[in-house]
């Protein structure tokens, strides 16, 4: 079966490719499952119940988040009861929502999505290795395919986990930074991880702001309101092949699909 990871979605320029393009995306990839990181989808920082049930809408599964989850206060009762959206499991332990969902492919097959965040520059309230193993046992009990999220700055912590998790997870695949990698790999014990999916959204940009205003910020250190570009669209992000029955991954490609 073929599972589609879309990096990062950013802004109004993501969520239109997305809206645009995705369903011919997954019939031309046969996609049985499609998994959208989703939290810089609100003007580039967040994401609202509204945006939420739009990416779901046009083709997403299932939608992981990231440092920017609550950013959008709006958005704590909505993944209260939220059965497709995934924040990182080590935010504080009694918020809204959880790191873990399971959702049906197109063919049936249960498909598990947990959810991390590293620790490095992010600061989440527990490290990710406190609560990775208990999660991965739990979506093994519901799901032979597992997709793991690892959002986080640190390349390190991200193939880290990877390793961690080979031969456990379907997949390991990276997101955060915007700049997707070129290390998309099988590891030995059958579990596809790339350190990065990309970005998708404006790509004539520093990860997705305008160039100007973010330079401006680096060069004076000045406070600046940062803004989405809107130039050189493009939706980013890896496709997994497995075994449904077994969960065992046996290809990874990354994608770069522009628009128009």
């Amino acid at each position: 079966m073929n599972v589609l990871f879309v990096g990062d979605v950013v802004g109004r320029p993501g969520r239109e490719v997305l809206e645009r393009r995705l369903a011919d995306l997954r019939r031309e990839l046969a996609v049985d499952v499609c998994i959208v990181n989703g939290e810089n989808v609100a003007d580039g920082a967040g994401i609202t119940p509204k945006l939420a049930e739009r990416l779901l809408a046009v083709g997403a599964d299932a939608i992981t988040l990231g440092n920017h989850t609550w950013r959008r206060p709006e958005i704590a009762s909505y993944l209260a009861g939220s059965q497709r959206v995934a924040r990182p499991a080590n935010l504080a332990a009694g918020a809204a929502g959880g790191g873990l969902v399971v959702v049906e492919a197109a063919n049936g097959t249960a498909v598990a999505i947990v959810n991390v965040m590293g620790s490095l520059s992010l600061e989440p309230a527990r490290s990710m290795w406190e609560v990775i193993d208990g999660l991965v046992d739990e979506a093994r009990s519901r799901a032979a395919v597992v997709i793991v999220d690892v959002h986080a700055e640190a390349t390190s912590e991200k193939v880290a986990l990877a390793r961690w998790l080979d031969g456990r997870v379907t997949a390991v695949i990276g997101t955060h930074t915007h700049v997707q990698t070129s290390d998309a790999r099988v590891q030995p014990g059958g579990t596809a991880a790339i350190t990065d999916a990309g970005m998708t959204g404006p790509h004539d940009s520093v990860i997705g702001v305008k160039a100007e205003l973010a330079t401006q910020r680096m060069r004076t250190g000045m406070p600046v309101r940062f803004e989405v570009a809107d130039g050189g669209v493009r939706i980013e992000g890896v496709l997994v092949e497995c075994d449904a029955a077994t969960g065992r991954a046996t290809a990874i490609r990354p994608l770069r699909v522009p628009w128009p």
